[in-house]
Formats: C-alpha cells, structure tokens, sequence
C-alpha cells in the first residue's frame, strides 16, 4: 500500500475525480487522474519528489516527457541534485529540432519519471527517444499507473514501472 499521505495529497487537491470522463486515448472512464492539480501546490510537489527519492537507484540522470512530468522531474532534481532532461512529444521546427532537451551522456544510467500511466504508449516513446540518445533506461516510477497495461509494456521493453499509488489503491480509499 502507498503512502497515506500521497493518497490523501491527490484526493485533497482535485488529482483524483470520480464520474464520467473520457481519457487521451479515447477510453472511457470513471475515474480521471490530473496529477498536476498535485504538483502545482509547491508543498505537495515537494512531498511527492522526497517519495521519489527512495526510487532512484543508481540512476545518475532524470527525464520526462513533457508537460506532466516536468514539475516532478525539477523538484527531484532540486530535491537529489541529479540533472534532469525533458522529453518533447514532438520536435520543433525552430531552432536544434530536438526531442531531448538536457544532456544524457552514453551509458548513462536514466530514471524516467512520469506522472501518470495508462497504456504505457507516451512513456514507451519516451524510453525510446532516451535509449536513443545513448541513455540506459531500465525503470519507470510514476505518481500513479491507471493499471491498464503499462507496466506490461514497459515489461517487454525490459524497463520495470515502479508507481508510488495505484488506480486500485484510490478507489479503495474513502471520498
């Protein structure tokens, strides 16, 4: 089970709403997750990055895809003193074009961080983009997987997913 406090943190912010919601995929649920409704509370966004920190591992560097895990990923660095990099979800026709903005030096040992998963697709993308640039990504943490295949999808890529709260575990909890 994840900490009470987190749990509390996305139900108390508005992270966590239950009705009727259709998703970025096109699926429909009755549950929506908007972590950034968490993150953009400064003392909340630092809760989450201190659970982050017993995560690291040996990862020397962080990256995330833009726009969800960028607060995360700046409040962890803050928090561990690792430099990070930002994923685009697309290149820009201006400038150097890149999708990876930071450095990730080869072989370097990445954690990608994300703010929520569903299926896994972003995040899939992201760890491609990073093994791409010469980084060694074995693992994914995230405030919360929706439990609808991305830590499977991750699995066949050989990246474990490491959530701080599940789907399941705020369904469970009293609203």
């Amino acid at each position: 089970m994840t900490d009470p406090t987190l749990s509390a943190d996305l139900l108390d912010s508005g992270a966590v709403r239950f009705g009727s919601f259709t998703l970025t995929s096109g699926q429909h649920s009755d549950v929506y997750v908007d972590v950034k409704r968490a993150t953009t509370d400064p003392a909340r966004l630092r809760r989450i990055a201190r659970m982050l920190l017993g995560h690291l591992g040996n990862a020397e560097c962080l990256a995330g895809m833009e726009l969800g895990a960028v607060p995360i990923l700046v409040a962890l660095a803050l928090e561990s003193g690792r430099p990070y990099a930002i994923v685009r979800k697309a290149a820009r026709a201006h400038g150097t074009g890149q999708r990876v903005e930071g450095e990730i030096r080869p072989g370097c040992p990445v954690l990608v961080v994300e703010d929520v998963t569903t299926t896994g697709g972003s995040v899939a993308e992201t760890v491609a983009l990073l093994r791409e640039a010469g980084g060694v990504v074995e693992r994914v943490v995230c405030v919360v997987d929706r439990e609808q295949g991305a830590s499977e999808r991750l699995a066949a890529l050989g990246v474990a997913l490491e959530p701080l709260v599940t789907l399941s575990e705020l369904r469970g909890l009293p609203r």
